[in-house]
């Protein structure tokens, strides 16, 4: 089965090891759940315009952009106004429209709010962090 290219837009502050719990999955080959990881490593530059420059870079390099959904994603960044969006969620979502890429949202908690830019945007939902749920949205979004 072909990698998919994925970037994943998380709340690092807040969600990191839901990232590192999916390299895992594709990691360990008893599990069916295989992507291309595209996501940025951790950006060492607390400069927004090289942030942005990264973010957007990774994500023209994926086909998907798979969003995890925390407590936080839509909440706002301290420097929201520089950002141009209420967080960075917000602002890799809007970028993947941009460019096109399929977009997957999983909600760790059903609860939680979603990044305003999810909004209207055709997205295919996974309603909890398990494999399964992601795959079949994963899925569904390469149909699209």
């Amino acid at each position: 089965m072909a990698k998919k290219k994925v970037f994943v837009s998380f709340d690092y502050e807040n969600d990191k090891h839901y990232k590192f719990l999916l390299e895992a999955w594709d990691a360990n080959p008893e599990f069916d759940f295989y992507f291309s990881d595209l996501s940025s490593k951790e950006i060492q530059s607390w400069d927004i315009a090289t942030i942005k420059r990264v973010l957007s870079a990774k994500i023209n390099e994926a086909t998907y952009t798979l969003v995890v959904v925390g407590k936080h994603a839509n909440s706002y960044h301290k420097d929201w106004k520089e950002i141009g969006y209420k967080n960075w969620l917000n602002y890799e979502v809007a970028k993947s429209k941009e460019h096109k890429n399929r977009l997957v949202a999983v909600k760790i908690d059903r609860e939680y709010e979603s990044p305003d830019e999810l909004k209207n945007s055709g997205t295919e939902w996974a309603m909890s962090f398990k494999r399964d749920a992601i795959i079949k949205a994963l899925e569904a979004a390469a149909k699209k």
